[in-house]
């Protein structure tokens, strides 16, 4: 799938520096660079690493996720100096040109989706002595390799999934609202976008942490943890409004925003198995997603109807309390 979801990403940016009507532009970005970045998500090539690691598996994910935020960092301001000099159309078609050779030679070349069908053991394999096998089929440790439907079927994948839709809302509550949030209590839009910069840059941290910490504790506790930290969060600004607070508040959100992604693969497979990690995971990001489109607007209307994000916040308060308990009662 990386080849052709590289080539779909690059096709979409590249025709969109030609649309001349809307229709088009949905066309080139919504489905063919929307697919292919799809597949290029945290669910896809956190699965393959879990293939490729036994051991560190959570740092390794860890590591190729805090890629993205850094590419972020590093990418945007070049692009955008681009996008003043030359114009957005160029822009995308060039953005489009270097994803196609970056991606597709990467994807060709290098990346192999298991390493079992090439003969080399997963990092941290330990063969067993007794069949003299070099490597083995399944990395699940003792898990059972479900299918997505029979994963469906089990309580573990509901309070998983359930955790991760309130986890997505919570996400897409604070990271868009944020900034009007913050200036509507009377703190300057400067101040404000620099709470949201720093909000991003603790959730590198964030990732960063929570893969080595998962292979050191396991995943469920430090979702757990952040869980519990966001309770705290969501308890403090509605009884307190300060520049100090707010920053307390950005500063403690951005370290638990992506905290879930890199924990989302590695439970999965440790949950049911790495045969089919992508699918499963897959299945529980998009049910973050969805809990993430559906908070970021009812965040916005409960704000229009109150002059208030209080009730949105108490609301997501106390689901991320029973969140809390259905990560506790996973195993």
């Amino acid at each position: 799938m990386g080849h052709r979801s590289s080539v779909l990403f690059a096709a979409g940016y590249m025709l969109m520096a030609g649309t001349r009507s809307l229709w088009q532009l949905m066309l080139s970005y919504g489905v063919l660079a929307g697919v292919g970045f799809g597949a290029t998500t945290p669910p896809m090539f956190g699965a393959i690493i879990c293939r490729w690691f036994e051991r560190r598996r959570g740092m390794a994910v860890s590591l190729a996720m805090a890629g993205s935020c850094l590419g972020q960092f590093v990418l945007i301001p070049p692009f955008t100096g681009m996008s003043i000099a030359l114009g957005w159309r160029a822009t995308s078609f060039w953005l489009g040109a270097a994803g196609f050779v970056l991606n597709v030679l990467l994807a060709v070349i290098v990346i192999r989706d298991d390493p079992v069908p090439m003969g080399i053991a997963p990092y941290g394999h330990v063969s067993s002595p007794a069949s003299g096998a070099a490597v083995h089929a399944s990395h699940s440790h003792g898990a059972a390799d479900l299918s997505l439907r029979q994963a469906i079927r089990t309580r573990p994948l509901w309070l998983f999934a359930v955790s991760m839709f309130v986890c997505g809302g919570a996400d897409f509550l604070v990271s868009p609202h944020l900034v009007p949030m913050v200036t509507d209590q009377g703190i300057s839009t400067t101040t404000a976008a620099n709470m949201l910069a720093w909000f991003g840059l603790l959730s590198l941290a964030g990732i960063l942490l929570a893969g080595p910490a998962s292979d050191a504790i396991g995943d469920r506790v430090p979702i757990a943890i952040t869980f519990a930290l966001r309770i705290a969060l969501f308890l403090m600004i509605p009884l307190v409004q300060t520049e100090a607070t707010f920053w307390i508040f950005s500063l403690g959100f951005g370290l638990t925003f992506l905290v879930t992604a890199p924990l989302t693969p590695t439970l999965s497979g440790r949950l049911f198995g790495f045969a089919n990690i992508g699918l499963i995971a897959g299945f529980v990001t998009t049910i973050h997603q969805l809990g993430g489109g559906l908070w970021a607007y009812l965040g916005g209307a409960i704000y229009d109807a109150t002059g208030s994000y209080a009730l949105a916040f108490a609301i997501t308060m106390g689901l991320t309390a029973v969140v809390l308990v259905c990560m506790l009662m996973l195993k």
